[in-house]
Parts: structure tokens; C-alpha cells; sequence
């Protein structure tokens, strides 16, 4: 920006002063000038070289006497007054607006203006001191905030290649503040001020910090106070009208005589809208607009227009009525409809939904005393919105009992025999008892649990008959009797181990015959041994005997998995069992044949987890469940036949109902579920009676109606379930008893339970160690 040549310029020049004296210092050539920049200013050597150079050539123009700049750099940069050969600092700043060559031509020609007056510096070149401006208290620039930086709307960046950022109202250098470098390692180690806000005032480029009073104020905004002191915003209400009546005149002047008398004025008006109403100009009733035009096609009836009584009728809909007034609503009531103050406490205290009545009866002496009522424009809203809301049609209000509602159930004593008292108890076992089992007899009882020793028992007396240790690693997971009463057999699955044992606790001729069944699969592997291509494949299971020591306790038959048994259930024939295994994969379920020491694996791949599985009582069916699904497989055919979705979470266990149409679901979320396969794939009832899992479901086999769960909190909910032949009559599920008695141990209570075959008993075996009959 080179300076403009004109004939009257002005000359901003500096009053002598200590601070203009230090700026002027600064800004020399000499070594106060690289002590102060040095460490401070964020500029290479290089720009610092440059910068010199520049400031020795300006100083050359001026010893030369040249007049004009050829570049109008030169002229921006050359407002530093030269210096004598020795380096002393003896001149100050003398030119803002132009160079020190323009100023010396306007001093020689132009004559000094009466308000300043003419100094010469130390380099010998005249100095215009101007005076003190004195503002009066009219000018505009008497309440205007004083300016330090003078550069107007210049950005600051076009000031970023020198060690000032501008020009005061003197036309002294405001200095660059500090930054960079030696800025960073003095914030280190300082604190922050109080007051400091990271903001860099736009006129001085400094720091910008809030004062005291401009931190009170934030903090009182913040905290929603009043910023400013002193200031009270419930001011006291200024009555400029109040309600007092004078009783005198302000003025005692009569009347004028124009308030008497008619004004022409407003005649004259008068007649000017009469003569417009004759002449038909301005009407005297225009009747209002309909905004919204109603469809001239849609009729429309006012169904309380006639008010007239007319005769019950259902297309007759009277209005409702407003009720007539009592003696309370009175402006006068009788005393003793008056409340006393503890009623008025009370209702003035109460909610108004709580309230009795909506109005407080008072007494006033004479009509004119009563007040406006306050609650008149609320009633008449409700009243409108009665009338609106009301019904349009007549409802004929239905007289039910909600006890008839109700499904009939029968009477409880009715449904009997049903178990409901703990007859027996039987202990002997260490840990827990994870299964037990009725012999088809209902003599016996089997049992088997963490102890690894399986435990038969005198049913009635509770008396220990027979017992052998399976095995001392393993728990027993399930016991299981074979049907029929022609031999005496029990499967018992440990580990990855099932074995077949025949207790010495029967007669010689039975205990023959249970043995000759279990042997039988030795000669039938005798005589058929296996083709070339399925000795390749290993097999499914090894039939081999047990150890010595069990062979003579009884343990005739062992049968080797590859995965742990879980689930034991026997064919109605006795001739077939299956085995569940959940972890076992492909070889999870397993269908054995006791008579050829044969099994068979049917599922090269199921959908799921395996839980349970079981044959059909009538049909060959077979069941087996995952943990959300139960799919019924035909196994004459080969095919599968239905999935039933109980919709639980995690399948236990079921059992199927003797006459085959029917299944109860166990799950491990505390829910029953009852099954009609004829109906639907999704369960007919729900049952939740437990508050923890549901371990083991079965149905009573001896033609009884009764069905049983074992829960983990420790009871045995019994129920009444009557199946009838009609398919128009669905099935009676009545709950009869609870059965409580075992303790919960480790969150696990009741972890097996089954019927006795004839009589209405039930065994349950705990977590407790314990087996109960209840009877």
C-alpha cells in the first residue's frame, strides 16, 4: 500500500512520552532490537537477514535525498527513521501515513497549522507536537471507548512479517505480544490466571481476560440469579388507580353548558349513516359468512332440538338433565348443612377427586352479598362436554354374575384319590439322588444318584433290600425297570455306560428267565456275525460283560457309548430302549435291542439339542425332543409325522398320556404345558405353578387321571387331568395338591419323580439325598 501523493496531508505524529520513547527504541535497527525479538517471534534467520537488509537500504534512500519510491513496498517498509553511523538510538518515529521523505517536502512547503507546534528531533528534521484534544460533553467520541489499535477493518495478518500488529491514536507501534515458543514454555510455568479466557482481543491482539465483576456476572447467569445487583424482579405493584372514592370534587367549576347539550357534530354523523341504510348502501343486518361449507348432499339432524317429552322409547334419546339444587348449593342454608371448621379443614385439604362434593355450602345474609361463583365457566364446560359426549345409541346394560364367568371346576374332594401325605422316607444315599423308578410289580423301588450305588427298596416299609456300587467315579443318571412282569430287569446308565442288572431280591424261576432274556444276544451275535463292509465302520455301541465284581453282584450286561447317557425309556414290549445323549452329536439318540444286542442310530442329524425321547404306548411312534421342539416320527414308514411347539424356552421333559392322544411338556422356565395332538401343534393349556425350573413330568399308568411335575423349588405339583373320548369335549385340568417336603440344595430340589402302577402314589427323589412316597 504505497502512500497517496497530496498537497494537504495530515501528519499523525507522537506526543513526547516515556512509553513512545521505549516503542521507538524497539523499533531501531541496533542491538535493543534483537534482544527484544530474539527467543520471542516465530521468524526464520533467513526473514530476519531480510529484514535488515531492507532497513540499511531505506536508509541509503535517505542520505541520498531520493523523492519518489519506484516500489510500493519500499514504501510500507521504510517507517523507521535512519540512525547516525555509530549505532546510537537517537531518533523516534515521526511519519505514519507515508515515508520520511514525503514528510520533509510537506514540512518545507506547507505552513504549520495553529494547533501544534514544531519541534526539531534528533536527526535535526522538524517534529509536529500536536495538543491535547479536549472534548466537550456534546461530541460524539466522549462516551465512545477508547481505541488502542488504529488500522480500522486491515486484518491483522497483512502486519504478520513485522514486530508490530498496528498503530495507536498517536500513530505510535502497538507491539506484537508474545507468542510462540518462549509463550508455550511460560504458560508451562505459570498458572492460568483467573479471569482467562484462551480469546485474543481482535484491536490489541492480547490476551482478552474477564474482570471480576464480568466472572460474578457468568457465574450469576449460570446459577439463574439476577446479574446485576440491586435489581429486584418482584418489584411492588404501583396502585396508579386505586379504590378509594372522593367524596369531594377536585374542581368546584359548574358544569359547562356542551355537556348538556346535543353536539352537532355527532348529529350530523348520525344522519349520514341513515340517509346510506335508506338508500340501501349499508345494510342493517349482514348475516355472517360459514367458513367451513358444509356439503349440501349430507343431512344432518339435531336429535335434541324438540325438547318435548315424548314416550321411553329406544330410538327416543332424551337429553340428560341438570339435577335440581339441594338445600346446600342454597345462598342461605339451614345451620345444619353448614360445615364445621374441622369439615372445612378437611375438604380444604383434600384433593379434588377426594372431595365429596365440589362446592364448600355458605351462609350469606342477604342475596346482593353473594359473590361470583369462580368454578361457573369450568361446570359449564363439563355440562358441554356432557352434552357432546353422550351417547347416541341406548346400551343395554347386561346383568352377569362374574362368578359365572368363571369355568366350573369340581370339587376338589370329588377328584380323589390323589396323593397328599408323605407315607415314607427313604435314606441311604450320599449326595444327591439324581433318579428313581417303580418296578412294574409296585413292590420295588430303584434308585441311583451321585453316589455312583444303586439302591433297591421295600416300597411300603421303606426297607433297604439290595444294593451294589456301579461305580466310584461316575454318578448314576437314570434308573429304569423293564415293562412286564415276566422278568425282573434294571437299566442303569453311568457315565457313557449302560448296564443291565437282574437283583438277587426274586424268585429262582424268575430270575432264570430275566437272565436267559439278557443272554439271549450273545448267541444271536453268535450266530450272525457282521459283513466285511460294517466291521470297516465301527459300531454304534459294544455289548460286552462287566467286571468280575459286578458280574457277581448281578450286573450281567454292559453296554459302551461314546457319550454320556441321560434318558432311559422302554418300549411297552420290553424288547427296545432308548438312549439319549445330549453331547454325543450324531450319535445322541440311540435305539437298542436288548434281545440281539443291536443298536441303531436314526438320526444321522437332528435339528437341535436332544433332551429327551420316547416311544408311543399304542403305536410306533417315536417322540423326541430338542429344547424347543418335539417331532413324532413314524417308524414303520420311516417318515416324520407332526412337529408339536410347545413355545418354551429350554424342553425337560414329557411324557405321553397312556391313551395316546395327549403330552405334558416340562421346561426349564417354570411352565406345564399340556398337549392335544389331535387339536393343534401348539399346547392347549399353560400351566405355572412353580417359581423355578421343571425338572420331570409324568402321567399315572394305572388308568388313573392324575399327572405329576418335579420342580427345582422343592415341591410336586399333582394334578387332576380327566381325558374323555368325545372330540367335542376337551380335556379337565384341575390342580389337586402340592407336595412339599424335600430341601433345596444348591438351587436343586425335586430331581425325579414316578407313579406307582396301580395305586394313586407318587416317589419323588430329591436333592436332599431322600426318596419320598407320598401317598
Amino acid at each position: 500500500m504505497a502512500p497517496q501523493n497530496s498537497t494537504k496531508k495530515r501528519k499523525a505524529v507522537t506526543r513526547d512520552s516515556p512509553e513512545a520513547d521505549k516503542v521507538a527504541l524497539s523499533d531501531g535497527g541496533g542491538d535493543v532490537e534483537a534482544s527484544f525479538l530474539d527467543g520471542i517471534l516465530s521468524q526464520s534467520e533467513d526473514e530476519d537477514e531480510d529484514s535488515d537488509g531492507f532497513q540499511s537500504a531505506d536508509s541509503d534512500e535517505h542520505k541520498e535525498g531520493r523523492e519518489d519510491s519506484e516500489d510500493p513496498e519500499d514504501d510500507i517498509g521504510s517507517e523507521e527513521v535512519p540512525l547516525e553511523e555509530d549505532g546510537e538510538e537517537k531518533g523516534r518515529v515521526s511519519n505514519v501515513n507515508g515515508s520520511a521523505k514525503s514528510m520533509s517536502r510537506d514540512t518545507e512547503s506547507d505552513e504549520p497549522p495553529p494547533d501544534h507546534i514544531v519541534t526539531e528531533d534528533a536527526n535535526g528534521n522538524p517534529r509536529y507536537v500536536y495538543r491535547e484534544i479536549d472534548p466537550v460533553y456534546d461530541t460524539d467520541d466522549s462516551d465512545a471507548p477508547e481505541t488502542a489499535n488504529t488500522i480500522g477493518n486491515i486484518p491483522l495478518s497483512f502486519y504478520d512479517s513485522y514486530p508490530h500488529i498496528g498503530y495507536d491514536i498517536n500513530g505510535k507501534k502497538v507491539a506484537r505480544p508474545a507468542k510462540g515458543e518462549a509463550l508455550d514454555a511460560l504458560l508451562d510455568s505459570i498458572d492460568i490466571p483467573k479471569g482467562w479466557t484462551g480469546l485474543t482481543d481482535p484491536n490489541t491482539g492480547k490476551p482478552l481476560e474477564l474482570s471480576e465483576q464480568e466472572l460474578d456476572v457468568l457465574r450469576r447467569i449460570q446459577t439463574n440469579e439476577v446479574a446485576e445487583d440491586g435489581f429486584d424482579p418482584y418489584p411492588a405493584t404501583i396502585e396508579y388507580f386505586t379504590s378509594k372514592t372522593e367524596t369531594m370534587p377536585l374542581s368546584a367549576a359548574p358544569e359547562p353548558k356542551r355537556r348538556f347539550v346535543p353536539s352537532k357534530h355527532e348529529a350530523k354523523r348520525v344522519m349520514k349513516i341513515v340517509k346510506a341504510i335508506r338508500e340501501g348502501r349499508i345494510l342493517p343486518y349482514k348475516p355472517p359468512r360459514d367458513e367451513d361449507e358444509e356439503d349440501a348432499g349430507v343431512q344432518r339432524y339435531d336429535v335434541w332440538a324438540n325438547e318435548a317429552p315424548r314416550p321411553d322409547h329406544p330410538m327416543n334419546i332424551p337429553a340428560p338433565k341438570l339435577p335440581p339444587p339441594i338445600h346446600e348449593e342454597s345462598y342461605h342454608p339451614p345451620p345444619e348443612y353448614l360445615p364445621d371448621q374441622v369439615e372445612k379443614q378437611a375438604w380444604e385439604d383434600a384433593d379434588d377427586e377426594d372431595r365429596d362434593k365440589e362446592y364448600m355450602p355458605t351462609d350469606h345474609s342477604s342475596l346482593r352479598k353473594v359473590p361470583g361463583y369462580d368454578r361457573f365457566i369450568k361446570e359449564k364446560f363439563e355440562r358441554c362436554l356432557d352434552l357432546y359426549l353422550a351417547p347416541r345409541v341406548r346400551r343395554s346394560k347386561l346383568n352377569i354374575d362374574p362368578e359365572s364367568l368363571l369355568p366350573k371346576l369340581p370339587n376338589r374332594n370329588e377328584l380323589k384319590p390323589f396323593p397328599t401325605t408323605c407315607a415314607t422316607i427313604f435314606r441311604g444315599h450320599e449326595g444327591r439322588v439324581r433318579s428313581l423308578a417303580v418296578d412294574p410289580s409296585g413292590v420295588w423301588l430303584a434308585s441311583g444318584g451321585d453316589d455312583g450305588t444303586l439302591r433297591v427298596w421295600e416300597l411300603l416299609t421303606g426297607r433297604q433290600l439290595w444294593h451294589v456300587k456301579i461305580s466310584s467315579e461316575e454318578a448314576i443318571n437314570v434308573v429304569r425297570w423293564r415293562p412286564g412282569t415276566n422278568a425282573v430287569v434294571i437299566s442303569v446308565a453311568t457315565g457313557e455306560d449302560l448296564y443291565f442288572i437282574v437283583p438277587p431280591i426274586i424268585s429262582p424261576e424268575l430270575e432264570t428267565h430275566s437272565y436267559s432274556i439278557i443272554d439271549a444276544g450273545f448267541g444271536y451275535a453268535t450266530s450272525n456275525p457282521s459283513s466285511t463292509d460294517s466291521a470297516k465302520k465301527p459300531p454304534a455301541a459294544q455289548w460286552t460283560r462287566p467286571s468280575p465284581r459286578l458280574l457277581d453282584a448281578g450286573v450281567l450286561l454292559k453296554t459302551h457309548l461314546r457319550s454320556v447317557i441321560k434318558v432311559i425309556s422302554w418300549h411297552r414290549r420290553g424288547e427296545y430302549l432308548t438312549t439319549v445323549s445330549p453331547s454325543g452329536q450324531t450319535s445322541a439318540v440311540a435305539i437298542h435291542t436288548l434281545s440281539k444286542h443291536l443298536t441303531q442310530q436314526p438320526f444321522r442329524r437332528l435339528k437341535g439339542l436332544p433332551q429327551f425321547a420316547a416311544f408311543h404306548p399304542s403305536k410306533p411312534v417315536f417322540f423326541v425332543a430338542t429344547q424347543r421342539t418335539i417331532r413324532s416320527y413314524d417308524l414303520a414308514r420311516q417318515e416324520l409325522l407332526k412337529i408339536i411347539q410347545p413355545g418354551a424356552r429350554w424342553i425337560s421333559s414329557f411324557d405321553i398320556h397312556p391313551g395316546g392322544d395327549n403330552l405334558i411338556v416340562g421346561s426349564y422356565d417354570k411352565r406345564l404345558l399340556w398337549h392335544d395332538l389331535d387339536l393343534s401343534a401348539r399346547p392347549y393349556k399353560t400351566l405355572r405353578y412353580h417359581r423355578k425350573a421343571i425338572r420331570q413330568v409324568a402321567f399315572h399308568k394305572g388308568g388313573l387321571p392324575l399327572f405329576a411335575d418335579a420342580s427345582d423349588d422343592g415341591s410336586v405339583q399333582v394334578f387332576h387331568g380327566k381325558v374323555v373320548g368325545d372330540l367335542m369335549e376337551n380335556a379337565t385340568i384341575v390342580p389337586v395338591t402340592l407336595l412339599r417336603g424335600h430341601a433345596v440344595r444348591r438351587d436343586l430340589g425335586v430331581m425325579d419323580l414316578d407313579w406307582h402302577p396301580r395305586e394313586a402314589w407318587c416317589v419323588s427323589a430329591g436333592a436332599d439325598g431322600t426318596c419320598r412316597l407320598w401317598m
